[in-house]
């Protein structure tokens, strides 16, 4: 599979890694989640949507593993974000392409097409809600679900601040990550790198000290007032186990005037691994409705 890579230089001097892959006139850049994360877990998108004829643009945000990491975290706001987004977008000459986000990617996008609709031909918001209090409201819902000794071992951590002890990590982990981020067991390989590359600067400073702690500059961020001001087609995915409530995805859908919304059965935060079929299934769909007027 022919693959290019390409270095963006940012009007703020810094560099973002960028990698196509395929050759199509249909064409998606992927905005991965975090923040902080990397596209390592993007990994599985090239051979479900490359097969389907569509050319991908992998892209590392700045502070992510492949790109430049500044110690600046006055760096890491959504406004400078969707401001590089627009840059990657031009620097790479993409004009009616789909753009999908997913998790704070998918907030990412969000914003993006608010702001840029002209450039779009589709927008892919997977695995986020349309806002954060949203996702803190259903995140609390799933804590209560745990047995009670669980959920005071987890509160009494969090009262000592003490995010970062093993025990504390392993009760997220055993009774939430591998519930709700990822079902499999053991996560793939994509996946492990894409958490071991975390940088968490950038995660700390936007979303707080894990995915169940929301305390980071976008935490009042709600964009549900707004949903219908979104003019591009658009598919809102999530999945059944996923740390947001498939009954927003359906209500994002319900509220954006042209879009639609698919729920994988089997998945959880990260269904394009554990539910792939399904995810990818929605994907390839809607872009081929797209591209033959049906949409």
């Amino acid at each position: 599979m022919e693959a290019q890579t390409r270095i963006i230089t940012l009007s703020t001097g810094h560099h973002v890694w960028t990698r196509r892959v395929g050759t199509s006139p249909i064409r998606m850049l992927l905005l991965h989640g975090g923040p902080g994360a990397s596209h390592e877990y993007f990994e599985v998108f090239e051979p479900h949507l490359t097969k389907a004829g569509i050319e991908l643009y992998f892209y590392d945000q700045l502070g992510s593993y492949f790109s430049d990491q500044p110690d600046d975290p006055s760096l890491w706001t959504l406004d400078r974000f969707r401001a590089e987004v627009e840059e990657v977008r031009r620097a790479l000459g993409l004009e009616d392409f789909y753009l999908l986000g997913q998790s704070w990617g998918g907030m990412l996008a969000l914003e993006y097409a608010l702001a840029h609709p002209h450039v779009l031909k589709g927008l892919i918001v997977s695995n986020m809600t349309a806002s954060i209090p949203s996702y803190v409201r259903h995140i609390q819902w799933l804590r209560r679900q745990l047995p009670k000794e669980i959920q005071e071992q987890l509160e009494a951590h969090e009262e000592q601040g003490d995010y970062e002890s093993e025990a504390y990590q392993e009760l997220l982990i055993e009774h939430l990550y591998k519930k709700h981020l990822c079902r499999l067991d053991p996560w793939p390989d994509a996946v492990v790198r894409t958490f071991a590359h975390m940088n968490q600067q950038v995660y700390n400073t936007m979303q707080g000290p894990n995915e169940f702690v929301v305390t980071g500059n976008f935490k009042d961020w709600d964009r549900w007032a707004h949903l219908g001001q979104v003019r591009v087609p658009t598919l809102v995915i999530g999945a059944r186990y996923d740390t947001m409530d498939p009954a927003d995805i359906e209500e994002m859908a319900r509220r954006v005037p042209r879009a639609r919304s698919a729920i994988c059965p089997d998945g959880s935060h990260m269904s394009m691994w554990d539910d792939s079929n399904a995810y990818f299934g929605a994907i390839v769909g809607f872009v081929q409705d797209v591209e033959a007027g049906r949409f």
